[in-house]
């Protein structure tokens, strides 16, 4: 880790640590782009500070292969695969969050990706702090002029009425934005651009499958990136102006420059 990084982890812990208490932090970035280590390393330094902090993933919340099969039968055929907004058990998310700021026990969800399942519940805890990274988080839904068009070969081919992408974006101005609420800070984990996220999102797969034995080929994460695409290009239009924190990163994953807004 270079200087500059530490500089800028150490004004980002600085920053943290005059949050009231008790809080829900946001911490929003594309895929691969380092949320989940940003997020353990947060846990890691409130815990030793006599905080009692955990951390969850939005991925936490998808719905069961049975759940999204009905949705891709009753919706989009491509509502089968977890990721887009739609997917998640939005409902929980909200329980545990406001759970941890009402002070109350809150049993966190996990969801294994390589069974692509639901797991066991971790066991209820009480928390001071609790960090919710997605690469979602913080996103809008957009207008209609911008969902007119495909923006993509992936869409092209596989949602040319756009009735995929109308039902994400329904979705996105719903429940979404009441669980982005409660978040305080949003921390924005800002990626150079899109072709580096999927070089890192490969890399992601590759640990996966030498960890488990089990994960996404060329072709499957290739399909699996189209789905992601739109919503993480408007992140780096929206995110700009909405996230209180910014974290811009380099090609080498490393931050370079912390960027604060008035909360």
């Amino acid at each position: 880790m270079t200087r500059a990084n530490l500089d800028v982890l150490e004004a980002l812990l600085l920053q943290l640590e005059l949050q009231s208490l008790p809080a829900v932090i946001g911490i929003s970035g594309a895929q691969g782009s380092g949320k989940s280590t940003l997020a353990a390393r947060l846990v890691a330094h409130f815990s030793a500070l006599g905080l009692r902090a955990a951390a969850v993933s939005l991925d936490d919340y998808y719905l069961s292969g049975a759940q999204r099969a009905q949705l891709a039968a009753d919706v989009h055929p491509l509502l089968r695969q977890r990721g887009v907004p739609g997917t998640h058990n939005v409902d929980k998310a909200i329980e545990d969050a406001r759970a941890v700021l009402a002070g109350d026990p809150v049993a966190l969800p996990r969801f294994d990706k390589a069974l692509d399942e639901p797991a066991a519940a971790l066991p209820a805890q009480q928390l001071d702090l609790l960090l919710v990274e997605g690469w979602c988080i913080g996103l809008k839904p957009q207008d209609k002029k911008e969902l007119a068009t495909a923006i993509s070969p992936f869409e092209t081919q596989f949602d040319a009425d756009g009735r995929w992408r109308c039902f994400v974006n329904q979705q996105l101005g719903g429940q979404y934005q009441q669980y982005w609420q409660l978040f305080r800070p949003l921390i924005w984990l800002r990626a150079p651009d899109w072709q580096l996220i999927c070089v890192w999102r490969a890399q992601q797969e590759q640990q996966l499958r030498h960890k488990t034995g089990r994960g996404m080929d060329e072709t499957t994460l290739q399909h699996f990136m189209g789905s992601f695409e739109r919503l993480t290009l408007a992140a780096f239009t929206q995110l700009e102006k909405i996230a209180q924190i910014q974290l811009r990163l380099n090609a080498e994953h490393l931050v370079t420059q912390m960027i604060r807004k008035n909360q």
